[in-house]
């Protein structure tokens, strides 16, 4: 017999070899039919895995992360098979489940179109009606070789001969279709009754551009239709708020084909920019932060130094300076720390809070460039903590308070993910305890729940990450705090204590935005380019009803450019009505409608972006409510 604790409270005993999904019918028939998985000692499995030991056991469902990825992997062997039904020569790369659905890379002489799509989902939705069921086998690296190369699966083969020669391989079946995959699987094909794939795009065999280009597929999929619709919307929704799209639209920035992934700011992108730089500034002055900068380029010996070499040069640019070898810096704190190691510091200086607004480069795959989401320059709005041991959960707690509070300006809703020890990675695992063990402290001090990552850190120390929920309910990976016990070794740094001896300082790194141009591009989708009015590159139009009242509209512009607002005048010799509604599409918050009755009682018409006309006030009163609205840096809500 075997215990079993389920959900983390009861205890059971069962014949050894139970299967999960016994364990879940037992606690209920109609609680089994709602899972998709289980997690066994913290790791997921499938329904049908049988135990053989004393473990701890929690059921997953689809509304689960874990469970959406083994919804979502079950998802994209099914278009496997119905892509392999259809196009019987085609040979099977990976197909992994992604945080929004799935996708599996296909190796195709034809050229697959949209109709082709509609003709592999048709084919899944007649394998999920077909209700197989999916079976898990375990086989030598011999075995495996032979069933794949029966089936003519070039790729496959290249992933076995790659493993151990030792290692135990596990192939799952449904129907005729069998694939090589770690699995965890839904027990059935019936599970998955609503499904569309979304896109097809290139990609590189195992994301190396010498290899051939391959077909990826993608899709996303749900236990029920009305999720699908919802999420159908949901992307329509997003089409409209596309940053890349309204960046344009609004004049905000370009990307061009002489710079692939190197954004171009154009100057109402910059005015954009530097509100939000400038906010940034204002913030960490108020909490005792110095500001720093560093070089872009470093010798190459400082990456090694750092483990960068070792653990990210592959992301790295590289050049040569008077015959010597240098490297664009992919991260601000090795710079950082060199001005460090330019002062002797005592105990009594500690907290050091250095603060940089760092451009870095890093080298992404043209694949994976996206707008202002994905590049490969960026400026990370970046800090660097030097602190005393009995100083970090104090540290720590002030960069959570910081986060809350610069979120809370854009109304971001936000759910904290600790990341613990990665596989490559630096250090002893008794520092990582302690680093890790002072991060969960400091969130247990605020009451901030969190989830765990496990193996998420970075290469040097474990972290926390913000994700914030933009106004359309999507995540996006913002700020993040990590604690750091290996650079100050690394690079040998001290301060003095009290006893004149010297010790080695803990070291925090830590972003806000994460990225000046990733949180512009999340701002523009958020707001649907609709800023608020602090943000907003022109903050009101001053519309004349006729050219005879020109001279009153700049009059009014002169006084309100005087207090520091952004406002253009709208001179040109159309209709009112039109000069609205293209102010209304360029998203300006107010709309000043001047004509002869504004004139005579130096008031003005207003109408707002957000709430509709409001009727005529004067110009004082114009300029009490805007400089109001600025400072508290109101989001104004439409009425609905």
């Amino acid at each position: 017999m075997i215990k079993i604790t389920l959900q983390g409270k009861d205890e059971k005993t069962y014949q050894e070899g139970v299967i999960a999904l016994d364990i879940a019918k037992d606690i209920s028939e109609g609680f089994a039919r709602s899972l998709v998985g289980a997690k066994i000692n913290g790791k997921v499995y499938d329904l049908m895995t049988p135990i053989k030991e004393d473990c701890d056991i929690e059921f997953l469902k689809f509304a689960d992360k874990d469970g959406k990825m083994v919804f979502w992997h079950t998802s994209t062997h099914i278009m496997a098979q119905a892509v392999k039904r259809l196009y019987p020569n085609a040979k099977l790369g990976t197909g992994p489940a992604l945080d929004n659905g799935f996708y599996y890379d296909i190796d195709l002489d034809e050229k697959l179109t949209q109709d082709d799509l509609e003709k592999i989902e048709a084919e899944m939705k007649k394998i999920v009606s077909e209700s197989l069921d999916i079976i898990r086998k375990e086989v030598s690296k011999q075995e495996a070789v032979d069933i794949m190369k029966k089936r003519g699966e070039d790729y496959k083969l290249q992933i076995i001969e790659s493993l151990d020669e030792n290692a135990v391989i596990s192939l799952y079946e449904q129907g005729e279709f069998v694939d090589l995959c770690a699995g965890p699987h839904l027990p059935n094909t019936k599970f998955v009754k609503a499904v569309k794939l979304t896109s097809i795009a290139g990609a590189y065999w195992r994301a190396d551009a010498n290899n051939k280009q391959l077909q990826r597929l993608y899709g996303i999929s749900f236990e029920k239709k009305k999720e699908l619709d919802d999420y159908l919307k949901l992307l329509e929704e997003a089409k409209l708020r596309d940053h890349r799209k309204l960046g344009k639209e609004l004049d905000l920035f370009s990307m061009h084909e002489e710079g692939p992934g190197f954004p171009f700011f154009h100057p109402k992108g910059m005015i954009l920019r530097n509100r939000l730089e400038s906010f940034w500034r204002q913030e960490h002055e108020k909490r005792g932060y110095d500001e720093i900068k560093t070089p872009i380029i470093l010798n190459e010996g400082l990456w090694h130094q750092s483990g960068h070499w070792d653990h990210y040069k592959e992301n790295m640019y590289f050049t040569k300076i008077d015959d010597e070898d240098y490297a664009i810096k992919p991260m601000n704190c090795p710079g950082s720390i060199l001005t460090y190691k330019s002062y002797m510091f005592s105990y009594r200086d500690l907290p050091l809070r250095w603060a940089e607004m760092g451009l870095v480069h890093r080298h992404e795959l043209s694949g994976a460039l996206h707008g202002l989401m994905r590049v490969r320059a960026f400026t990370q709005d970046d800090a660097h903590l030097y602190v005393l041991p009995s100083q970090v959960k104090d540290e720590l707690i002030g960069v959570i308070e910081l986060a809350d509070y610069v979120y809370s300006i854009f109304n971001f809703k936000y759910h904290v993910e600790l990341s613990t020890r990665p596989e490559n990675s630096m250090g002893t695992q008794e520092q990582w305890d302690i680093a890790t063990n002072g991060l969960i402290d400091a969130l247990k001090e605020k009451n901030i729940d969190y989830i765990v990552n496990e193996g998420d850190g970075a290469f040097y120390g474990p972290k926390i990450d913000f994700h914030l929920q933009d106004a359309i309910g999507r995540t996006w990976q913002c700020g993040t705090i990590q604690l750091d016990f290996q650079m100050p070794e690394r690079f040998d740094i001290h301060y003095i204590d009290s006893n004149n001896e010297k010790k080695r300082p803990v070291m925090l790194h830590r972003t806000i935005f994460g990225s000046i141009e990733r949180f512009i591009g999340i701002l523009i989708e958020h707001f649907a380019g609709k800023f608020p009015l602090w943000l907003s590159p022109v903050q009101a139009k001053i519309l004349p009803i006729s050219d005879k009242f020109n001279d009153y509209a700049y009059e009014v512009q002169k006084e309100l450019k005087s207090l520091g607002f952004r406002v253009e005048v709208d001179s040109r010799a159309e209709k009112i009505g039109f000069k609205i509604r293209e102010a209304q599409l360029e998203k300006v918050p107010y709309m000043l409608v001047v004509g002869e009755k504004e004139e005579q009682t130096s008031s003005v018409a207003v109408r707002s972006r957000d709430l509709g006309d409001l009727g005529q006030i004067s110009r004082q009163d114009l300029i009490s409510k805007l400089q109001k609205e600025n400072d508290e840096k109101t989001i104004v809500k439409p009425e609905q």
